[in-house]
């Protein structure tokens, strides 16, 4: 029995100095990777994120019946809610929320039981409660629908990791942003089929092995966006493309593109998401080996 002790001693000692070897010879670069990769595991399992999505429910102009019974329009996940919940009434672009005197529901952390939960003129949406669950409305184009999470789903607490590709600095590249002579729209299509037009502010050119790329930017509050696919695509990574976010570029128009923070979208994760597609310019002929592959789905075709 000595001797077992001994030995399991022993193999946790070599343990934890491998686990401290290993964070020492970590670069300040993998480090930093590291980093951020946590913080987005943290954003996805956080209320707000995109784990616990339990429904996307368009709504049709007029009354939109909704609770866990099968009769209603809105049909929410059983056992979560009563079988009649209430009503949401779509008027043109307003959205009214009627609840029925058997259910408790809040809107902005108040018992309401009738209430405007959507009006495009409005400058925010309240956030609308009932048990576990939570509701907002989105708009897409002319199609206006409820996002529904459940801040219990088992998704959450099951959701490990995401694999990725080793850090690798030949994948962190210094980038120039091109501005376009005149304004300048690109195409940008969902997952719905619908798109639309949306500013870029021009081409980030980089050079992967004397070669020269590019991709069209968007603007996302105090960064550029990326939308790209690549020939991993379907392969070992999402098959509807990755995001990346990239800072804005220097007074001389240089910036770092970095393929190691290129993340899933979040239709990586549910089917409860609207997610926008590559536009076929920021396809890119090449296997962008680096960032986050695909999330334990089946690749579609």
């Amino acid at each position: 029995m000595k001797n077992y002790h001994a030995l399991l001693l022993g193999s946790m000692t070599c343990l934890f100095l491998n686990m401290g070897l290993h964070a020492q010879t970590m670069t300040p670069y993998q480090q930093d990777i590291d980093a951020w990769h946590s913080h987005r595991i943290e954003q996805l399992k956080a209320p707000a994120g995109w784990l616990n999505l339990a429904g996307l429910y368009w709504l049709e102009e007029g009354k939109n019946s909704f609770g866990s019974g099968r009769q209603n329009k809105i049909v929410f996940p059983a056992g979560t809610i009563a079988e009649k919940a209430g009503v949401f009434e779509l008027t043109g672009n307003t959205v009214k929320l009627f609840v029925e005197d058997n259910t408790a529901i809040n809107v902005d952390g108040k018992a309401a039981k009738e209430a405007v939960i959507f009006n495009s003129d409005s400058a925010r949406e309240p956030m609308v409660s009932s048990g576990h669950l939570r509701w907002t409305i989105i708009r897409r184009g002319e199609k206006i629908g409820i996002r529904l999470r459940d801040l219990q789903s088992p998704l959450v607490t099951q959701f490990k990791d995401i694999d990725r590709y080793p850090v690798d600095t030949s994948w962190r590249l210094k980038a120039v942003l091109e501005p376009d002579a005149q304004p300048r729209k690109i195409a940008i299509t969902n997952v719905l089929g619908q798109t639309n037009e949306q500013r870029t502010p021009g081409k980030l050119v980089f050079t992967i092995q004397n070669k020269q790329y590019t991709l069209d930017a968007l603007e996302e509050d105090d960064e550029l966006f990326i939308i790209f696919g690549d020939e991993t695509s379907g392969k070992t990574t999402y098959p509807s493309g990755r995001f990346l976010a990239v800072k804005k570029p220097d007074s001389n128009g240089v910036t770092i593109i970095d393929f190691n923070r290129a993340y899933n979208p979040p239709c990586a994760f549910t089917s409860y998401a609207t997610c926008p597609l590559p536009p076929r310019q920021n396809i890119l002929p090449l296997a962008v080996t680096a960032g986050e592959k695909n999330y334990g789905h089946p690749l579609a075709p």
